[in-house]
């Protein structure tokens, strides 16, 4: 089970404090799927990275009852002076994940050749996202956290990303960031709606996409 109590998170401006997400609280059991929904600015990106643990909310709590990922293609935590290689070998002891396998995998995956053993500040954006989502997807974990990014690269990239995330992994969790109307109706049980910082939780995926047009 994940579970969010009365969580609250704000950022400092130039107006003063704006309070990006008000008293969210919500509940997904193992192998629960929900889209949430939201304009841009809504805070969607901020919920993610509160429930994968790359911020912490200002009040309430998060409980983890499950394993979650980080949010899928997040490369903030990359280290942009060490190789991707060495990236990925840090990131496996973290997990205690095997580094042979891991190491397979991402060099199949993200198709990087040689830059895997390159520093990752000289990558392209894109391919610090390929290494990123293949290092997440190369580590299994109860939930995963998919902000907009299903995948990345050409079609062949993108298909196996769908592969790998909504086949080879149908039984577990997901929370999914995404404006696709087809992509959440295909792939998640519930949707909820993001909106000045309030979040909604309708019936249905279908009454969730009425609300949030």
């Amino acid at each position: 089970m994940l579970a969010l109590e009365h969580v609250y998170k704000s950022y400092p401006t130039r107006k003063g404090m704006r309070t990006v997400l008000h008293d969210i609280t919500f509940t997904l059991q193992k192998g629960e799927k929900v889209g949430i929904l939201g304009h841009n600015g809504a805070g969607k990106s901020t919920l993610v990275r509160l429930i994968g643990g790359v911020e912490q909310p200002d009040s309430g709590r998060i409980i983890r009852n499950m394993s979650v990922s980080w949010p899928l293609a997040f490369s903030g935590a990359l280290q942009g002076s060490l190789t991707g290689m060495d990236n990925l070998r840090f990131i496996c002891r973290i997990y205690n994940a095997d580094i042979a396998k891991v190491a397979k995998f991402a060099e199949d995956f993200a198709e990087l050749g040689l830059y895997l053993n390159e520093p990752v500040k000289t990558y392209s954006s894109g391919m610090r996202a390929r290494l990123a989502f293949a290092v997440s997807l190369a580590i299994e974990f109860d939930c995963y956290l998919i902000d907009e990014v299903i995948a990345v690269g050409d079609t062949h990239l993108k298909e196996r990303c769908k592969y790998e995330l909504f086949e080879k992994r149908k039984d577990r969790s997901l929370v999914l960031i995404s404006h696709s109307e087809q992509i959440i109706k295909q792939y998640c049980d519930k949707g909820m709606v993001l909106q000045e910082g309030h979040l909604s939780q309708p019936d249905s995926v279908e009454w969730a996409f009425v609300n949030y047009s």
